[in-house]
């Protein structure tokens, strides 16, 4: 199977479709297909979460030029809407009579919908719309996600398929630092809720815990994040590590106890399951597509508000150390047992034969 694959970017800041798409590619090219891996910002040349592969050719240029190069596709898998780039995709393929296939990513949830609503209603009733109609068919992460797609009655097929993730080494036993830490990792953005996070803490107060929020900055959102630390009295308790990767991001991992993620909208929510595959257990919100978090006794899924991560997050901190370490190597198994990249590579596979089959 020869298979263009694009996002918008494979620049770790750019956030979960960076690592996911990277690694389907892997994935991919592990299986005997030919990967053409491309984003319009050139960060598919150089980006460090992209293995150098015999099977994997790293794209540049326009989205014209990267398909020439590449030669006709078996099938295009876009992953993402809205963006100018997204809708040339849909042109060329329909063009070249190319199966196209689009990872929405979250990007049709309610929440999503509705931040920057004007303008999206606009590219709906322009061009997104017939884009995602003329798609052969349509990815979601999450059951969730999948209702969505469903629900805005396009008329195509809608699979459901989980991003994989990479099982990291089990974790040593050894006592964690102190004060204790739980930790948010991801883009500092409105959708990721941090200023209800701040509310509980500043409610909560938990004594001998520090939270770190590490990530890149969005829109200028983090300096609204940081006055309201400022406004809670909370400097010195949260900290801000920034963007991080490799080992620095493996560091963080393992000197935290807690994962918290207090989202408005996830479509699938990486930072979720790479937190599991470190042994760390997450409270998140309903917003996130993990019920299995409480199923499993691997954590805490609350509704998306002050209040509720404020009760949530008093029961975590008043865990012992044992306990939670407990519900970490529950998330640990259950990522071990449920989400593999081989197993995700092999369902896109699958997708993509039914696409070019016409079915």
């Amino acid at each position: 199977m020869k298979v263009f694959l694009a996002v918008a970017s494979l620049d770790p800041k750019y956030g979960g479709p960076a690592y996911s798409v990277s690694q389907l590619a892997r994935a991919l090219a592990d299986s005997g297909s030919t990967v053409g891996l491309w984003a319009p910002d050139g960060s598919a040349a150089a980006s460090d979460l992209v293995v150098d592969h015999p099977g994997i050719a790293r794209l540049r240029g326009s989205a014209a030029e990267a398909l020439e190069a590449f030669g006709r596709p078996d099938v295009l898998h876009d992953n993402g809407i809205w963006l100018p780039h997204n809708h040339r995709l849909a042109q060329l393929a329909d063009r070249q009579g190319v199966p196209r296939i689009v990872s929405v990513r979250g990007m049709l949830e309610p929440w999503a919908r509705r931040h920057k609503g004007l303008k999206k209603a606009i590219a709906w009733a322009l061009y997104q719309r017939r884009d995602l109609r003329r798609a052969r068919a349509l990815h979601a992460t999450a059951e969730a996600e999948g209702q969505t797609l469903r629900a805005l009655g396009l008329g195509r097929p809608v699979h459901t398929i989980a991003n994989g993730v990479d099982l990291p080494e089990a974790p040593s036993s050894s006592a964690k630092a102190s004060p204790r830490t739980a930790l948010f990792l991801g883009r500092i953005y409105p959708v990721k809720g941090l200023p209800m996070l701040i509310e509980a803490w500043a409610s909560v107060r938990p004594d001998g815990w520090r939270l770190k929020i590490a990530g890149p900055d969005e829109a200028g959102h983090l300096a609204q994040v940081q006055r309201l630390v400022e406004a809670r009295g909370l400097r010195g308790v949260v900290e801000f590590p920034g963007p991080v990767g490799g080992a620095a991001k493996e560091a963080l991992f393992k000197e935290a106890e807690l994962f918290v993620l207090p989202s408005h909208s996830e479509s699938f929510g990486m930072a979720v399951a790479e937190a599991l595959a470190h042994s760390l257990p997450v409270l998140t919100t309903t917003a996130a597509p993990w019920p299995m978090l409480e199923e499993r006794d691997c954590g805490w899924r609350v509704e998306p508000t002050a209040a509720a991560i404020a009760k949530a997050l008093a029961a975590a901190t008043a865990s012992t150390p044992e306990r939670l370490a407990a519900k970490g190597a529950n998330g640990r198994r259950l990522v071990a047992q449920s989400y593999s990249w081989d197993s995700a590579a092999g369902s896109f596979l699958r997708v993509y034969e039914d696409a070019v089959a016409g079915t």
